[in-house]
Protein backbone atom coordinates (compact mmCIF):
# COMPACT_ATOMS: atom_id res chain seq x y z
CA UNK A 1 0.00 0.00 0.00
CA UNK A 2 1.54 3.74 -0.52
CA UNK A 3 2.38 5.38 2.54
CA UNK A 4 0.42 9.00 1.69
CA UNK A 5 3.12 12.10 1.60
CA UNK A 6 1.41 15.14 3.02
CA UNK A 7 4.20 17.40 0.87
CA UNK A 8 3.75 15.85 -2.65
CA UNK A 9 1.02 15.32 -5.21
CA UNK A 10 3.01 13.81 -7.49
CA UNK A 11 6.91 14.15 -8.33
CA UNK A 12 8.80 12.79 -11.05
CA UNK A 13 12.41 11.37 -10.89
CA UNK A 14 14.54 12.33 -13.90
CA UNK A 15 11.62 12.17 -16.60
CA UNK A 16 10.62 15.29 -17.37
CA UNK A 17 -18.88 16.60 -12.91
CA UNK A 18 -23.43 14.21 -12.54
CA UNK A 19 -22.30 16.73 -10.29
CA UNK A 20 -21.83 20.34 -11.68
CA UNK A 21 -18.99 22.58 -10.60
CA UNK A 22 -18.45 23.95 -6.98
CA UNK A 23 -16.87 27.42 -6.41
CA UNK A 24 -14.60 27.53 -3.44
CA UNK A 25 -11.40 29.72 -2.29
CA UNK A 26 -8.26 27.31 -2.04
CA UNK A 27 -6.76 28.47 1.51
CA UNK A 28 -2.45 28.70 1.06
CA UNK A 29 -2.09 25.83 2.38
CA UNK A 30 -4.28 23.65 0.23
CA UNK A 31 -3.15 26.02 -2.81
CA UNK A 32 0.17 24.82 -1.85
CA UNK A 33 -0.78 21.03 -1.60
CA UNK A 34 -2.42 21.35 -5.18
CA UNK A 35 -0.41 22.89 -7.22
CA UNK A 36 2.96 21.40 -5.56
CA UNK A 37 4.46 17.61 -7.27
CA UNK A 38 5.42 16.99 -10.90
CA UNK A 39 6.74 19.62 -12.80
CA UNK A 40 4.94 21.81 -15.38
CA UNK A 41 6.40 21.52 -18.96
CA UNK A 42 8.86 23.89 -19.89
CA UNK A 43 11.22 26.46 -18.12
CA UNK A 44 8.45 29.65 -17.44
CA UNK A 45 5.84 27.98 -18.22
CA UNK A 46 2.52 27.89 -16.35
CA UNK A 47 1.06 30.21 -13.23
CA UNK A 48 3.01 31.89 -10.69
CA UNK A 49 1.91 29.72 -7.96
CA UNK A 50 2.85 26.52 -10.34
CA UNK A 51 6.26 27.76 -10.00
CA UNK A 52 6.48 28.23 -6.59
CA UNK A 53 5.68 31.81 -6.21
CA UNK A 54 2.66 32.90 -3.87
CA UNK A 55 -1.03 34.33 -5.19
CA UNK A 56 -4.01 35.04 -4.65
CA UNK A 57 -6.37 32.66 -6.04
CA UNK A 58 -9.87 33.90 -6.42
CA UNK A 59 -12.93 31.39 -6.69
CA UNK A 60 -13.63 30.48 -10.74
CA UNK A 61 -15.74 27.87 -12.61
CA UNK A 62 -14.45 24.83 -14.12
CA UNK A 63 -16.34 25.88 -17.12
CA UNK A 64 -13.92 29.22 -17.52
CA UNK A 65 -10.82 26.82 -16.41
CA UNK A 66 -11.44 24.27 -19.40
CA UNK A 67 -13.03 26.53 -22.31
CA UNK A 68 -9.88 26.76 -23.83
CA UNK A 69 -9.69 22.94 -23.82
CA UNK A 70 -13.05 22.79 -25.41
CA UNK A 71 -13.81 20.99 -22.15
CA UNK A 72 -16.59 23.36 -20.54
CA UNK A 73 -19.48 20.95 -21.63
CA UNK A 74 -18.34 17.99 -20.49
CA UNK A 75 -18.94 16.42 -17.12
CA UNK A 76 -15.94 15.35 -14.25
CA UNK A 77 -15.70 12.11 -15.36
CA UNK A 78 -15.05 13.44 -19.66
CA UNK A 79 -12.73 16.05 -18.10
CA UNK A 80 -10.90 13.24 -16.41
CA UNK A 81 -10.89 10.69 -19.21
CA UNK A 82 -10.23 13.36 -22.17
CA UNK A 83 -7.10 15.22 -19.88
CA UNK A 84 -5.21 11.76 -18.64
CA UNK A 85 -5.72 10.67 -22.68
CA UNK A 86 -4.21 14.18 -24.10
CA UNK A 87 -1.13 13.42 -25.85
CA UNK A 88 2.01 15.01 -23.48
CA UNK A 89 2.64 17.52 -26.33
CA UNK A 90 -0.54 19.07 -25.87
CA UNK A 91 -0.90 19.43 -22.06
CA UNK A 92 -2.13 22.72 -21.40
CA UNK A 93 0.65 24.53 -19.69
CA UNK A 94 -1.18 27.05 -17.25
CA UNK A 95 -3.84 24.35 -15.61
CA UNK A 96 -2.91 22.46 -13.09
CA UNK A 97 -5.78 19.45 -12.41
CA UNK A 98 -5.46 17.20 -9.43
CA UNK A 99 -7.55 14.08 -9.02
CA UNK A 100 -8.37 13.56 -5.60
CA UNK A 101 -10.58 11.48 -3.47
CA UNK A 102 -13.78 12.84 -3.54
CA UNK A 103 -12.99 16.03 -6.31
CA UNK A 104 -11.38 17.22 -9.08
CA UNK A 105 -9.20 20.29 -8.57
CA UNK A 106 -8.65 22.79 -11.66
CA UNK A 107 -6.24 26.04 -10.65
CA UNK A 108 -4.25 28.16 -13.24
CA UNK A 109 -2.94 30.12 -10.04
CA UNK A 110 -4.93 33.24 -10.51
CA UNK A 111 -8.76 30.71 -10.06
CA UNK A 112 -9.70 27.64 -9.15
CA UNK A 113 -12.73 25.60 -9.19
CA UNK A 114 -13.56 22.26 -7.86
CA UNK A 115 -15.77 19.31 -9.71
CA UNK A 116 -17.18 16.65 -7.31
CA UNK A 117 -17.27 12.99 -8.36
CA UNK A 118 -19.91 11.15 -8.91
CA UNK A 119 -21.17 9.66 -6.20
CA UNK A 120 -19.86 5.88 -5.34
CA UNK A 121 -17.20 5.88 -7.81
CA UNK A 122 -13.03 6.64 -7.64
CA UNK A 123 -11.05 7.21 -10.14
CA UNK A 124 -7.33 5.51 -10.61
CA UNK A 125 -4.67 6.07 -12.73
CA UNK A 126 -1.66 3.50 -12.87
CA UNK A 127 1.45 4.17 -14.12
CA UNK A 128 3.54 0.24 -14.54
CA UNK A 129 6.77 0.58 -14.53
CA UNK A 130 9.94 -1.86 -15.19
CA UNK A 131 13.37 0.21 -14.67
CA UNK A 132 11.80 4.29 -13.60
CA UNK A 133 8.81 5.89 -11.35
CA UNK A 134 8.05 8.68 -9.41
CA UNK A 135 6.46 9.45 -6.10
CA UNK A 136 2.75 9.95 -6.06
CA UNK A 137 -0.18 10.21 -4.67
CA UNK A 138 -3.11 12.50 -5.87
CA UNK A 139 -2.76 11.87 -9.66
CA UNK A 140 -2.10 14.93 -12.17
CA UNK A 141 -3.70 14.91 -14.79
CA UNK A 142 -1.63 17.58 -16.63
CA UNK A 143 1.73 16.98 -15.38
CA UNK A 144 2.58 13.34 -14.36
CA UNK A 145 4.47 11.45 -16.75
CA UNK A 146 4.58 7.60 -16.60
CA UNK A 147 7.48 5.48 -18.19
CA UNK A 148 5.56 3.22 -20.52
CA UNK A 149 3.75 5.26 -23.23
CA UNK A 150 1.75 3.34 -25.39
CA UNK A 151 2.12 0.29 -23.84
CA UNK A 152 -0.74 -2.68 -24.35
CA UNK A 153 -1.71 -3.81 -21.16
CA UNK A 154 -3.87 -6.04 -19.63
CA UNK A 155 -5.20 -4.92 -16.26
CA UNK A 156 -6.70 -6.80 -13.59
CA UNK A 157 -8.64 -4.97 -10.62
CA UNK A 158 -9.92 -6.93 -7.57
CA UNK A 159 -11.77 -6.06 -4.71
CA UNK A 160 -10.13 -8.05 -1.29
CA UNK A 161 -13.73 -8.41 0.14
CA UNK A 162 -15.46 -10.26 -2.19
CA UNK A 163 -12.77 -11.44 -4.67
CA UNK A 164 -14.21 -9.68 -7.79
CA UNK A 165 -12.64 -7.89 -10.70
CA UNK A 166 -13.95 -4.90 -11.03
CA UNK A 167 -12.16 -4.37 -13.63
CA UNK A 168 -10.70 -6.73 -15.93
CA UNK A 169 -9.42 -5.34 -19.62
CA UNK A 170 -6.78 -5.53 -22.07
CA UNK A 171 -6.36 -1.56 -23.04
CA UNK A 172 -2.79 0.54 -23.54
CA UNK A 173 -1.65 2.79 -21.60
CA UNK A 174 -2.01 6.53 -22.39
CA UNK A 175 0.57 8.79 -23.73
CA UNK A 176 1.43 9.91 -20.11
CA UNK A 177 2.51 6.42 -19.15
CA UNK A 178 -1.04 5.99 -17.25
CA UNK A 179 -3.95 3.86 -17.45
CA UNK A 180 -6.69 5.19 -15.69
CA UNK A 181 -10.61 3.15 -14.33
CA UNK A 182 -13.13 4.27 -12.62
CA UNK A 183 -14.23 1.83 -9.88
CA UNK A 184 -15.83 1.18 -6.83
CA UNK A 185 -14.91 3.91 -4.00
CA UNK A 186 -14.61 2.23 -0.46
CA UNK A 187 -12.78 -0.59 -1.57
CA UNK A 188 -9.29 -2.17 -1.28
CA UNK A 189 -7.30 -4.75 -3.52
CA UNK A 190 -4.96 -5.63 -5.58
CA UNK A 191 -4.28 -4.28 -9.04
CA UNK A 192 -2.23 -6.63 -11.63
CA UNK A 193 -0.92 -5.74 -14.68
CA UNK A 194 0.90 -7.77 -17.21
CA UNK A 195 2.45 -6.28 -20.28
CA UNK A 196 4.95 -7.86 -22.81
CA UNK A 197 5.78 -11.01 -20.78
CA UNK A 198 5.67 -9.19 -17.48
CA UNK A 199 3.61 -8.89 -14.84
CA UNK A 200 3.46 -7.14 -11.75
CA UNK A 201 0.57 -6.46 -8.70
CA UNK A 202 0.20 -4.18 -5.66
CA UNK A 203 -2.52 -3.12 -3.34
CA UNK A 204 -4.82 -0.52 -3.63
CA UNK A 205 -7.61 1.54 -1.71
CA UNK A 206 -10.60 4.12 -2.75
CA UNK A 207 -11.14 4.16 1.22
CA UNK A 208 -10.52 8.36 2.09
CA UNK A 209 -6.71 7.99 2.93
CA UNK A 210 -6.23 6.25 -0.67
CA UNK A 211 -4.17 7.34 -3.56
CA UNK A 212 -5.55 8.15 -6.95
CA UNK A 213 -2.20 7.86 -8.65
CA UNK A 214 -0.48 4.34 -8.55
CA UNK A 215 3.24 3.99 -9.60
CA UNK A 216 4.55 1.27 -7.61
CA UNK A 217 3.86 -1.37 -9.67
CA UNK A 218 6.68 -2.78 -10.93
CA UNK A 219 6.50 -5.30 -13.98
CA UNK A 220 9.02 -8.52 -13.81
Amino acid sequence: MLAKTTEVLCTRSDMGRYMRTTQFVLGATALALALTGCSAPGPGSGSSAASGESAAVQPGSAEALLAGLDLADEDVTGVIDQLDRLPVDERPTDLMASVQRDELVLTDGQQAATMALPEGKSYVSIAPFVDETHDCFYHSLTTCLGELSGKDVDVVITDSKTGEAVVDESTATFDNGFVGFWVPSGITGTIEVTAEGKTGTTDFSTRSDGPTCVTDLKLK
